[in-house]
């Protein structure tokens, strides 16, 4: 067996490295300036490392019929992580990623290959950019997974972005964020608040030590226009090895208490993680 090497490269937002895991023959671990943002097993495409990859999948598991194709739009690609995952639990979906960082796209695709008819389409633009230009009720699926550093940049954190987004999915489509925040949840509770002026149903996920304000850490955020099994994800997401807990309906809207949605001339990016709250050493 060949022993695999660290990759390491100036990409255009940051630096970049590969560090293949010890454990798992063929598996990677992507950062940029030291923060993670993928995990990969090229044998094993299923496999989700990050809690909350494992979060996404879940909800992306529950949408429609299993098996069933998909169109999906992923903003923000890093190491294609969830659209290989689609590729292998949902075959022929066809999948759009848009990733502003050509340099870090190039790597990725070049150490890291995607399967041949995987249905992946790769774009290195803006995301809110590509979004606005693309056609109205295109996708069953939007993932938002964008983060500049560690932080969601601010154009992508406002009731206009929200709206594009409600644009661009069909009336039975489902939305989903990676997001991160800590007590009092300013930013949280502010994308809530934008996403509930186009969506009926909301749902956030995430550890009970997060929402309770103990630590800094990662939410998921779902929205959709028609009901979602709750009860099945929550029992999804109980069974993980870091049991999460999900909040919607009454609970939820208790949460976003008197949040307001934020327009693009005073949206912010989501708050600096404290220092060790995802770096790596």
């Amino acid at each position: 067996m060949t022993e695999s090497l660290p990759v390491a490269r100036a990409v255009d937002h940051g630096f970049a490295k590969l560090m293949p895991d010890v454990d798992r023959e063929r598996a990677w671990l992507l950062t940029v300036d030291g923060a993670p943002q993928s995990y990969v097993d090229l044998d094993e495409p299923t496999y989700l490392e990050f809690e909350y990859a494992q979060r996404l999948g879940h909800v992306l598991d529950g949408i429609g019929e299993p098996g069933r194709a998909l169109d999906v739009v992923h903003l923000g690609g890093g190491a294609l992580t969830l659209p290989r995952y689609l590729a292998a639990t949902r075959p022929g979906s066809r999948q759009d990623v848009v990733e502003a960082d050509r340099a870090l796209l190039d790597l990725v695709v070049e150490q890291l290959p995607l399967a041949d008819g995987a249905g992946i389409a790769l774009h290195a633009a803006d995301a809110r950019a590509w979004l606005e230009s693309a056609p109205a009720d295109c996708a069953d699926v939007l993932v938002a997974d964008v983060f500049g550093g560690s932080r969601v940049p601010a154009h992508l954190t406002s009731l206009e972005y929200a709206r594009e987004a409600a644009r661009v999915l069909r009336s039975d489509g489902v939305y989903l964020a990676n997001l991160a925040d800590g007590a009092p949840f300013a930013f949280l509770r502010s994308q809530l608040a934008n996403f509930a002026e186009s969506f009926e149903e909301l749902v956030l996920i995430a550890e009970p030590g997060v929402l309770r304000g103990r630590r800094f850490g990662n939410a998921v955020l779902v929205a959709a226009r028609v009901p979602l099994d709750t009860a099945a994800l929550a029992r999804r997401t109980a069974g993980d090895a870091f049991p999460a807990r999900v909040e919607h309906g009454a609970g939820l809207r208790r949460f976003i208490g008197a949040a307001r949605p934020v327009r693009d001339e005073e949206a912010v990016a989501s708050p600096e993680p404290p220092d060790g709250a995802f770096g790596i050493g």
